[in-house]
């Protein structure tokens, strides 16, 4: 028994351990101690291995007999446990710790600079370890391939060298470039080559890039109201004047924005966040001869631009405005994974070293072993087949979803997103706050997402963003049904 418990823990690494050949207190003391108060204060814990008394001499360059004492006096007053053959354990003790003893922990909002804050007092709403009910962009990974991706991760962990395992390929890992160039140009109308390709840890990682590349403070920004919030976070970050470019039903507002002199101007043209909106060929040609006469660039954000439901997928603006003012970026969050951490972005040139450079001093470099894997995962087609898979599947719960809603909640909801991405975008007919709608969810272990809280400039609309993509053919119902739970209780209290 005491042997099956020992297995589960490695050897601990002991080098605070420091014995003071001057200190009056013989040395077996002060190690005893040492490790004493290591495993009062909670750091050695319970089932954790101490080093064989032999490696643990060796280590602090003091005798072996010196060790076996101070550890025989622990286990005397059973703060270990040893066994023959075996290495040493700590013991499964009841806690000690005395809270009026600790030391209370730094403050860490004290200091925190005014940029630091303009990005923390946003709102954002992040998913859950334990629940996808709802969750927007979140994709099934239930139905992902996770025996052909397995395969490839572990072919690029076998050592390379030079390849995957060094500080280098700071705008991507080639053969990734390339596949990303390939499947852009042919998917998504995008005009480029793998030289142009930079590869980041993440869409956000990218906008993040994209902000410290082209602004400095105080340049204005035009954004998108509503507009994503981890975009609106970076150009917080780096200290720039925000500026509205209005969405709504009729689409995006592009007349009367002569007054504003934006470096960059971000959008989601595709599949807009968080409305679901598509931008009509007018409105594209219109921004885009703004841009050419701002001399400002064109973040095109293209979220979600592979689920589309209702209408064939709608090329990229970085085709139409012919290569010169868009900078493209995309992901692999919805089409894989979110924790796969890999985005990137398209240039309009060829990536330069300056710009490789600030990739990496940004810490957006994604580890080459997992674009090296998946650029072999593209290679060999498995990209492919599950993206047309999960097309028709997300396809089939979206209208699933849809009828569910609009069977058990029309008479608190009204549709608001046009048929586009893993999100679907819900006005409140009722007069009631979203926010408090989302505060009664919480009572019934639901998250939910605030459609006003996307909105920056103007009076928001009260209303709800709901994933689906996350729920199957047969969780969807029930789900629904707990979400008209919470509606009537909200309503009954109100």
């Amino acid at each position: 028994m005491v042997k099956d418990k020992i297995q589960k823990h490695h050897e601990v690494v002991l080098d605070t351990i420091n014995i003071e050949k001057k200190n009056k207190a013989p040395q077996y003391q002060q190690l005893y101690e040492q490790l004493r108060n290591l495993i009062r204060q909670g750091s050695l814990r319970a089932g954790m291995c101490l080093p064989s008394s032999r490696s643990l001499a060796t280590d602090l360059k003091i005798a072996r007999n010196t060790v076996i004492t101070a550890y025989e006096q622990l286990e005397t007053e059973g703060f270990i446990e040893t066994s023959h053959g075996l290495l040493a354990r700590i013991s499964d003790l009841p806690s000690m710790s005395n809270t009026e003893d600790l030391t209370p922990l730094v403050d860490l909002t004290k200091n925190i600079s005014k940029r630091g804050h303009s990005v923390i007092i946003q709102h954002h709403t992040s998913g859950s370890a334990t629940t996808n009910l709802f969750q927007p962009g979140m994709p099934d990974m239930r139905e992902f391939p996770l025996a052909l991706w397995r395969r490839c991760v572990t072919e690029k962990l076998k050592y390379q060298a030079n390849d995957v395992f060094g500080y280098h390929s700071f705008a991507g890992h080639p053969a990734l470039r390339e596949e990303i160039a390939s499947y852009v140009e042919t998917s998504r109308g995008v005009v480029c080559s793998a030289s142009q390709v930079l590869v980041t840890n993440g869409a956000q990682s990218a906008i993040n890039l994209l902000a410290e590349l082209y602004t400095d403070p105080g340049d204005e920004v035009l954004f998108e109201d509503p507009g994503y919030t981890g975009a609106q976070g970076a150009f917080r970050s780096a200290n720039v004047k925000l500026r509205p470019l209005i969405v709504d039903s009729k689409g995006w507002h592009i007349k009367n924005l002569n007054k504003i002199n934006p470096k960059l101007i971000y959008l989601t043209p595709s599949c807009q966040f968080p409305l679901g909106l598509t931008m009509p060929i007018e409105q594209r040609l219109r921004l885009i001869d703004y841009s050419e006469r701002k001399d400002a660039w064109i973040i095109e954000d293209d979220f979600d631009s592979e689920y589309r439901f209702s209408t064939k997928p709608i090329p990229a603006l970085q085709g139409t405005s012919h290569n010169r003012v868009t900078l493209y970026i995309g992901s692999f969050s919805k089409t894989l994974f979110p924790g796969l951490r890999i985005g990137f972005i398209v240039f309009p040139g060829n990536v330069t070293e300056e710009i490789s450079k600030m990739n990496y001093l940004l810490g957006n470099i994604a580890p080459l072993f997992l674009q090296a894997a998946l650029a072999e995962f593209m290679m060999h087609g498995h990209f492919a087949k599950h993206l047309r898979k999960m097309k028709r599947i997300y396809g089939q719960r979206r209208a699933l979803f849809k009828g569910s809603i609009d069977e058990k909640m029309s008479t608190w909801l009204e549709q608001l997103d046009k048929g586009a991405g893993l999100q679907t975008a819900w006005q409140l007919k009722n007069s009631t706050s979203d926010t408090a709608l989302a505060n009664t969810a919480k009572t019934h272990n639901l998250k939910l997402t605030p459609l006003s809280g996307h909105f920056l400039f103007r009076e928001p609309i009260q209303g709800l963003i709901l994933g689906y993509a996350g729920m199957n053919e047969y969780e969807i119902e029930p789900a629904v049904e707990k979400l008209q739970k919470v509606f009537i209780e909200h309503f009954r209290s109100t």
